[in-house]
């Protein structure tokens, strides 16, 4: 594996490994790598991951931070300013390791493109920072679209132990390619106008129906607030109104606002606060508080779609 040397700046390779023994080798000799240069190394994997790259350290696991990725980063969108940027920005001195890996064999069919997304953020997320960030693809499992994206979304990529540039990189292209339309289920969706003076009613009504669909009481004020804030952001930034709209999907219930605005900002809602900021949090709150979130912005308005889960519990919400 290609070291990275602490003069350079942000590195992001992706990695694909073939079977335990392959990903333990490389994950194991990455994290080493950092811990013998003095950086400071964080893992956030899925579960059965995190415990192989945990045993293959055996003594050199105390000095490494570890996160579930399936909890910490279970909406896509909350992996930047709630892992990746809480890790660095607690090591503003010298260069970070990071090994992410938001993308694994359960992911839906639903959550792939924010995945997608995600992982094509990071590198304007992280532009000229001291950092590296190895994100581990799955060469056996996931599928070749999924290995393709890989390819787009991360300038350099190792497989079978050679590092190479990909000729692919481009990650606007991913980012725009996965701002496609948002469409509605044609039936059972409940749905509500609002402008400023019906911000409360929307509220209630969001709320009303999620309990209708069995959402878990204690998960009825993070649907309150997260419709709060959005149908504000729509009221004062989307043209001075917008569309509620409530329905279950797969085991989940859906709430979407839709208005007259356009997110000029790919990371928006992905960025953690400066010191002392005063307002502008509204879609990172709505990240930390959802299990997923959609969106698609275009000249004619925005839509901004989150999922609770109705039947899972609450997730782990990394603090900002």
């Amino acid at each position: 594996m290609t070291t990275v040397s602490s003069e350079e700046t942000f590195s992001h390779p992706a990695l694909f490994y073939r079977g335990a023994g392959d990903y333990t080798d490389r994950t194991v000799a990455f994290v080493r790598e950092g811990l013998s240069a003095g950086e400071p190394v964080a893992v956030a994997v899925p579960g059965p991951n995190l415990e192989l790259i945990r045993t293959g350290l055996g003594a050199d696991a105390r000095d490494v931070t570890f996160l579930d990725m399936t909890r910490a980063g279970r909406n896509p969108g909350r992996i930047i300013p709630g892992v990746l940027r809480a890790f660095a920005d607690r090591h503003p001195e010298g260069r970070v390791r990071i090994i992410g890996e938001p993308i694994w064999a359960g992911r839906s069919a639903v959550e792939y493109p924010a995945c997608a997304q995600h992982e094509a953020l990071i590198n304007a997320a992280f532009e000229g920072r001291a950092a590296t960030i190895l994100c581990p693809y799955d060469a056996t499992a996931l599928e070749a679209d999924v290995l393709a994206d890989a390819l787009v979304t991360h300038p350099t990529v190792i497989d079978e132990g050679r590092e190479r540039a990909s000729g692919d990189y481009d990650w606007r292209a991913v980012v725009d390619r996965y701002n496609a339309p948002l469409d509605r289920p044609a039936a059972d969706v409940a749905v509500f106008g609002f402008g400023t003076g019906e911000l409360p009613q929307a509220r209630r009504f969001a709320v009303d129906r999620a309990r209708s669909l069995g959402l878990p009481e204690t998960r009825l004020p993070d649907v309150e607030l997260a419709v709060a804030e959005l149908t504000t952001n729509s009221v004062v930034h989307g043209g001075g109104r917008g569309t509620l709209a409530v329905w279950a999907e797969a085991g989940r219930m859906a709430c979407e606002i839709r208005d007259a605005g356009r997110l000029s900002d790919p990371l928006a809602g992905r960025r953690p606060p400066r010191p002392g900021q005063i307002g502008g949090r509204g879609l990172l709150l709505v990240h930390h508080i959802a299990d997923l979130v959609r969106t698609h912005t275009a000249d004619e308005g925005t839509t901004v779609r989150f999922y609770l889960d109705i039947c899972r519990y609450a997730p782990l919400r990394p603090g900002f």
